[in-house]
C-alpha cells in the first residue's frame, strides 16, 4: 500500500479504536501488504508416498465403518499452509470402499470428480445416471447432483476424491443434502447422456438426455490414454512434454467450470524447463518415476505418490529412467482462474 511516514503513523494508531467502534479502519504501519510483486502462497509444496498412502488407507479400512450418511472413508491430504483441505481451492481425498459396501447418496453444490486409482467393480449413480468406474477411468460428479457408489467386486477399491469445496465454501456458497436412501433409482436409459456425446467427436443434432453444461460423466481410461499415445509421437512441450486436458464436448473447454483436469505424459529421459503461473495443482503418478523441483525442494516421485505445487512456484518435471515413460493425473484450479481473467505464466 506504500510507504507509511513515521510522523503519520502515531496518528493512524491514535485513530485505530475510535474509527473501529464504527466498524471503520485506516491501514496502520503494522498491517501486512495488501498487493505484492507476486503471489505468496501459504500453501507449502506437498508429497505424499505410496507406502504411506498404502499403510494409511489399510488402517482406516479396519478402523472406520462406512454407514449411511454424507462420511465417507477416505485419507485427506492435508497442507499445513492451509486451513482446510490440499490447496486453497482443492480438497484431494483417497476413498477406500470394500467389497458389497455402499457410499449412500447424497448432493452438494460443490463439483467433484473421481479418478480411479486402483480396482475394478465399483458403480457409481449420478442423477439416475449409472456407470462402471474401472482403473484409470475419471468420473465426474457435477455439482447438486445425487450420488452415490458401491462395490461390487472382491477387492477392495481405491480412487481420487476431488472438490472444489474451498473455493465454494470462501463464497459462501455450500449447500447439501442426503438423500435418506441408500441409493437411486437408475434411468431407463442408464448411460443415455455418454451414448450422445461420449464420442467427444460427434454430438446429437438434437441433444436429449443432456442434463448438465457438460453432458459427459465417464472419461474411461483407454480412450484417454490412447488420446496422450497419440499426442506424444509430435515433439514435447517444453515444461510439460505431452498434456493433454479432459474437455467438455459440446464447448472444448475444460471438463468443470472450477477444476481442470489433465493427463500427463514424460517421455524416457525427459527433463523439463522450469516455469510457474499461478493456480493450485495435485498430481498423481499413474506410472513410472521421476522428479520434481518446486522452488528450492527436489521430490524424488514414483508410481502411487502425490505431489501438490502451490501457485506461482517455479517448478520443473523430469523422467528419471531413459526407457519407460511416465503417466501422471494432474488436476488444478486454472478453470476458475482463466475465467476470472487472472491467469498468469512465466517461462524461465
Amino acid at each position: 500500500m506504500g510507504m507509511t511516514l513515521a510522523s503519520d503513523a502515531d496518528n493512524r494508531r491514535a485513530l485505530a479504536a475510535e474509527l473501529q467502534a464504527m466498524n471503520f479502519a485506516v491501514h496502520q504501519p503494522e498491517d501486512p501488504p495488501l498487493f505484492t510483486d507476486a503471489p505468496e502462497p501459504a500453501m507449502q509444496p506437498m508429497h505424499w508416498r505410496a507406502a504411506d498412502i498404502a499403510a494409511g488407507l489399510d488402517r482406516i479400512g479396519e478402523m472406520i465403518k462406512l454407514e449411511q450418511g454424507s462420511v465417507r472413508r477416505t485419507l485427506r491430504l492435508t497442507n499445513p499452509g492451509v486451513e482446510y483441505g490440499t490447496t486453497p481451492t482443492l480438497w484431494a481425498s483417497i476413498q477406500y470402499i470394500l467389497p458389497g459396501e455402499i457410499a449412500t447418496a447424497h448432493r452438494h453444490t460443490p463439483g467433484a470428480l473421481r479418478f480411479i486409482m486402483k480396482g475394478t467393480g465399483a458403480n457409481t449413480i449420478v442423477d439416475g445416471e449409472q456407470y462402471q468406474m474401472n482403473e484409470g477411468d475419471l468420473v465426474l460428479t457435477p455439482g447438486w447432483t445425487f450420488h452415490d457408489h458401491q462395490h461390487n467386486g472382491s477387492e477392495p477399491m481405491v480412487w481420487l476424491d476431488v472438490l472444489d469445496i474451498n473455493l465454494v465454501r470462501s463464497m459462501n456458497a455450500t449447500f447439501f443434502e442426503d438423500l435418506n436412501a441408500p441409493r437411486q433409482a437408475v434411468n431407463s436409459h442408464q448411460d443415455a447422456s455418454h451414448r450422445e456425446f461420449g464420442s467427444g467427436l460427434m454430438r446429437p443434432a438434437k441433444a436429449r438426455h443432456a442434463r448438465y453444461e457438460n453432458p459427459v460423466l465417464p472419461y474411461p481410461a483407454a480412450l484417454c490414454e490412447a488420446a496422450v499415445r497419440q499426442a506424444a509421437e509430435l515433439d514435447p512441450d517444453p515444461y510439460d512434454d505431452t498434456a493433454m486436458i479432459y474437455t467438455n464436448p459440446t464447448t472444448g473447454g475444460h471438463a468443470m467450470k472450477t477444476i481442470g483436469t489433465m493427463l500427463q505424459r514424460l517421455r524416457p529421459g525427459f527433463s523439463g524447463q522450469a516455469h510457474r503461473h499461478v493456480g493450485s495443482s495435485v498430481y498423481y503418478v499413474i506410472r513410472g518415476e521421476g522428479r520434481t523441483t518446486v522452488n528450492d525442494e527436489l521430490f524424488n516421485w514414483v508410481a502411487g505418490d502425490f505431489l501438490a505445487i502451490p501457485s506461482w512456484a517455479r517448478h520443473a518435471h523430469a523422467n528419471r529412467s531413459s526407457d519407460n515413460d511416465c503417466l501422471m493425473f494432474h488436476v488444478n484450479d486454472f478453470p476458475a482462474l482463466e475465467a476470472l481473467g487472472l491467469w498468469h505464466e512465466s517461462g524461465e
